[in-house]
């Protein structure tokens, strides 16, 4: 790929990923149209993506984190357990019910890391990032991303033991 993708190309080819990303760093399910839509107006006042170090998803993660985390400072609570549902379908009400209380669980496990833990947990374990793609989209060093994945893992793990014996 060597010629620059316009904001209306990144926008068709990623705007559903900006919008789960921003679903589950904890925007609520209302304030992602609006969010989306500011990620893709940076974009193009930035003039697109160019090809570099950086991927199209990474660079589109990247304005999305920073507009989540402008987000956030505004507002808050973040995070609604329908953040997870996007696209599942279930066949009986209980299945749905579980999954339900199992997205709950999990939402609440990730309210307990802080922004910078849970973006590098979120953008690697649930967007499927590699470590160098998430320093890049996070603007961080490497080994800043494993000590951090790291230690998000440890902290979710415990969280979610605890909410497991109590549930």
């Amino acid at each position: 790929m060597n010629s620059t993708l316009d904001a209306e190309q990144l926008f068709r080819d990623h705007a559903a990923f900006a919008a789960a990303f921003l679903h589950r760093l904890g925007v609520p399910e209302r304030d992602v149209p609006d969010l989306v839509q500011e990620v893709f107006l940076v974009i193009h006042r930035k003039g697109g993506f160019r090809p570099g170090a950086a991927k199209p998803r990474s660079y589109v993660g990247a304005i999305a984190f920073r507009i989540a985390s402008a987000h956030r400072r505004r507002k808050r609570p973040l995070l609604a357990p329908e953040t997870f549902e996007a696209g599942v379908t279930h066949e009986t009400p209980l299945v749905r019910a579980e999954v339900r209380e199992s997205l709950e669980r999990v939402q609440r496990c990730l309210e307990t890391l802080d922004w910078d833990h849970r973006a590098v947990f979120v953008l690697f374990e649930v967007e499927g990032f590699k470590a160098k793609e998430v320093a890049e989209a996070l603007d961080i060093p490497e080994g800043t991303v494993h000590s951090r994945l790291h230690n998000a893992r440890r902290r979710f793990r415990a969280r979610h033991a605890q909410e497991l014996s109590h549930g």
